[in-house]
């Protein structure tokens, strides 16, 4: 297999760059595949809760479609909760980062940010601020980001919720990641 003539990024040619520019864009364009093994791979029950990391994002995304969501908000429902695996302490940033090349500003800073939003129902429980959410009151993406954790995110934990299976957002979700990146734009 051909390889680049450089140990050092400095040394390398525009040929070099040519060529790794080819399979980097290659590597991109299967994002959306890589993005829904892991997704299938979330069978196991969040400790503790009744349902099963992958069944939980099902439930947000099946819950958004029915909503009438558009397609970026119904994928950007189902990934939100993607870094839980990898980055338990920071997963809104993770999935937002995930998601950011590909989805407006508005879908972005809703993932990003949904985690201190659904500290509103919990937080208060173990000695937190539940409403640290209220720093960000006068955003204009404020109202999106509530809305967007009471309608699908809170409510996505019940073992008797009918969802759509991963099969069916397949579609959508290479639809999103096949997009010309917005930094690009």
């Amino acid at each position: 297999m051909k390889k680049v003539s450089f140990t050092e990024m400095k040394n390398g040619t525009k040929d070099d760059y040519l060529f790794l520019d080819r399979y980097e864009k290659n590597f991109a364009s299967k994002t959306a595949d890589r993005i829904l093994k892991f997704m299938s791979s979330l069978t196991e029950t969040l400790e503790g809760y009744q349902v099963s990391r992958l069944e939980h994002s099902l439930q947000c995304a099946t819950r958004a479609y029915k909503n009438g969501e558009d397609e970026e908000m119904v994928v950007a429902a189902l990934l939100h909760d993607i870094g839980d695996e990898l980055a338990p302490m920071n997963h809104s940033e993770y999935a937002a980062a995930i998601l950011k090349p590909y989805v407006s500003e508005k879908t972005h800073w809703i993932i990003e940010k949904h985690g201190e939003f659904q500290m509103f129902y919990y937080a208060h429980h173990l000695g937190g601020d539940k409403n640290k959410r209220d720093k960000y009151k006068k955003h204009k993406y404020y109202q999106a980001t509530k809305d967007f954790c009471e309608k699908y995110d809170q409510n996505s934990f019940d073992p008797n919720y009918k969802s759509f299976p991963l099969n069916f957002f397949k579609p959508m979700v290479k639809k999103v990641f096949s997009r010309k990146p917005y930094s690009l734009l």
